[in-house]
This record gives structure tokens, sequence and C-alpha cells, in this order.
């Protein structure tokens, strides 16, 4: 009972911080998902490594630290209700990297981790988060770019 009370305040701590700063969405940018994976870039270019692990640290942007235990003892606190990401570079490809990140709820209906790069098919949305994503499309090439990097 204890474990699922702590499961459920740190998801809802979760969906409140990645949920803190939206970004404007005029208009997603189209992809395609095809064998559980995005295989092409949001963006048309290479994401940024080292921004990308700046945005998965950054507690009011991609937060992966929440949830995931990542390979950067410098970090405090990590989470340990997803799966780590040390090593998550050899498990998984770019393309399956950016479908997680993007709405990892294509792949897990019930996962706790939010849709990054969504803006729309959520419920009891504050006025103000309406029609955005948490994350840009370069964020998100930016964080692929970082996790393909921990193998």
């Amino acid at each position: 009972m204890v474990i699922k009370t702590l499961a459920t305040v740190a998801a809802g701590a979760v969906i409140a911080l990645s949920l803190s700063l939206p970004v404007s969405a005029a208009g997603l940018v189209k992809y395609e998902i095809k064998d559980d994976a995005i295989a092409a870039s949001l963006t048309g270019k290479a994401g940024d490594p080292a921004n990308g692990k700046k945005l998965a640290i950054n507690r009011k942007k991609g937060n992966c630290l929440a949830c995931h235990a990542m390979p950067i003892p410098e970090q405090a606190f990590h989470g340990n209700i997803g799966p780590t990401l040390k090593g998550v570079g050899s498990r998984y490809k770019a393309g399956e990297l950016r479908l997680r990140v993007v709405d990892s709820k294509v792949l897990n209906a019930d996962t706790i981790m939010p849709a990054f790069y969504r803006d729309s098919g959520f419920h009891r949305v504050l006025k103000g988060f309406e029609g955005k994503t948490i994350i840009s499309a370069q964020d998100v090439e930016d964080i692929v770019a970082y996790l393909v990097t921990l193998k």
C-alpha cells in the first residue's frame, strides 16, 4: 500500500513538473510511426547531445530524473519508477527513443510517462496549457541525441 501511494504521488509530481513550461505548438511537426519508432528527425536535422543532457536533467523541461536513474552521478535525487536510462542507447535505436519521448502512450497506454510532444487528447487541462506541448520538436531531437550516447 505504501509503495502504491508513493508511486501515485511521484506520478503526480512528474506530471505537474513536466507540465510547468508548455511550448506553444503552432501545429505539430507531422511524423510517421512505423515498427514502434519514429525514424525521421522531427526537425530534419541532428540533435545536440550536450543540450539534450541539459534538457534531460532540467526539472522544468525533460525532467527525466524524476522517474529514471541516469548515469549522471553529479545530479542528486534520481527516480526509480521508470527503467534506468543507463545503457538505453544500446537497448534502443534513435527512432524507438524518439517515439518514447514524443508519446510513450502509443506503446503503453497505462504509462505515467508524459507525452512530451503532443498537444491534444488530454483530460482536465488548465486553460494556459491547452494546445501546447511540453517540449519543442528540437528539444525532442536534442534529448534523443543525448540518450543514444548512453551506451
